[in-house]
């Protein structure tokens, strides 16, 4: 027989075994779940070396969206949904993930027929933070404005985080032609959720008052004795409409034709855009459809100091003035009426051809824009209510000098 305080103490010297053996189990299986975790806690925070070149457009650039916002401060393109650092409107980004607070990134871009090499340095705040940084670039606008077909570009970037180099990137993107206009895009939110940007204020810099060709235009137009000078507001608002009259008039004698080209190349459901003729472009061929002409009706406008108003109606466009200083009152013109067109496909009710064919050049073409006047207010009324909650596919824009402030002629 064994002593029972033999029995007692086997029975502790088992439970303390036992209980040994249950902390080794739960120290392995700590370690095994542990470790890992810890190892990729380090590797996302503190080894994380993963950079991503990315845009807000969809591997798309548009270089009249460039020029036209080149000394603006204003978010045309809105910046990702992420913490952020640098301008938006240089479209090119680099996703990076900070390691500690303050920690510093540099990120050198190679040089590109369409922008030279660069090297822009930030300070990213917060330590363990997912930031967008948009890296300054110079800007080559000479190419910008001289590329008139969608083409591909690499862009090369090479980033290093607090010193240490990272891996090099490369995403091609489609560098897009001048003529095309940025009409908006879906911007994805951090919930995934895509959220529509209109950027219609873009077609404001394909009004191009500065172009030394108008000067030709104004004085075909003086020569016309339609007027004796061009001064804006400084008389009634009969000098206004003479003014754009004999505008008009000169359009006409250079035998403006309608052409309804303005498809754009691109295909994309997450970006849209439409082609534009430049005011040069317009003036060499002779070619306008009805973004084109209202566009340089409207640059014409603006070099005589009178403030014209785009107006977008889905699938149309037609162009506007205000006929006194103090914006009280308007007129609108249908700029596809410039054209040879006939007249009885807009009144067909008025016989209006026949009559023409009794008038000389000048009454014709007087008739002519009036009847445009008449046609445009009956479309702007029509539509007022949609215009003037700027609904999808409608637009009101004033080219007015705070406009100018925010988006610049792209010239050519």
């Amino acid at each position: 027989m064994v002593p029972s305080s033999s029995k007692a103490k086997k029975k502790g010297i088992i439970k303390i075994l036992i209980t040994i053996k249950r902390w080794e189990l739960y120290l392995l299986l700590a370690l095994c779940v542990g470790i890992p975790l810890a190892y990729t806690y380090y590797k996302h925070i503190y080894g994380n070396t993963d950079v991503t070149v990315t845009d807000a457009l969809g591997g798309n650039i548009f270089p009249s969206q460039i020029i036209a916002t080149a000394i603006t401060d204003d978010n045309i393109i809105l910046p990702v949904d992420t913490p952020y650092i640098g301008k938006s409107q240089n479209i090119i980004a680099v996703k990076i993930i900070s390691h500690k607070k303050n920690s510093k990134v540099r990120i050198d871009i190679a040089e590109t027929p369409f922008f030279r090499h660069s090297v822009s340095e930030f300070i990213l705040p917060e330590a363990w933070t997912d930031y967008t940084v948009y890296p300054d670039i110079v800007w080559n606008y000479d190419a910008l404005r001289q590329n008139t077909q969608a083409t591909p570009v690499g862009i090369v970037i090479q980033t290093s985080l607090d010193g240490q180099l990272l891996q090099q990137s490369l995403k091609t993107m489609s560098m897009r032609s001048i003529n095309e206009c940025l009409l908006g895009y879906y911007r994805i939110q951090r919930n995934k959720q895509k959220e529509f940007i209109n950027t219609r204020q873009l077609f404001a810099c394909y009004v191009n008052e500065d172009n030394p060709k108008i000067d030709d235009v104004l004085r075909e137009a003086l020569s016309t004795r339609i007027i004796n000078r061009f001064i804006g507001y400084q008389r009634d608002s009969v000098s206004v409409i003479n003014q754009v009259y004999a505008l008009w008039n000169v359009l006409q004698r250079r035998h403006f034709k309608y052409s309804s080209i303005s498809n754009s190349s691109l295909s994309s459901n997450f970006v849209f855009a439409q082609r534009i003729r430049t005011f040069d472009d317009a003036m060499k061929s002779s070619q306008i459809n009805c973004v084109d002409g209202s566009v340089l009706f409207a640059s014409l406008m603006r070099a005589i100091n009178i403030t014209p108003i785009l107006v977008r109606l889905p699938n149309h466009m037609f162009v506007g003035f205000y006929t006194d200083k103090q914006h009280r009152n308007k007129k609108f013109i249908e700029t596809t009426m410039i054209g040879d067109v006939n007249l009885d496909d807009y009144f067909p009710e008025e016989n209006l051809d026949s009559t023409l064919l009794s008038m000389s050049q000048n009454q014709a073409s007087r008739m002519a824009f009036e009847k445009s006047m008449e046609y445009a207010e009956k479309q702007y009324y029509k539509h007022a209510e949609k215009l003037n909650k700027q609904s999808a596919g409608y637009m009101y824009l004033e080219i007015t000098s705070e406009m100018r402030k925010k988006i610049q002629p792209i010239g050519k």
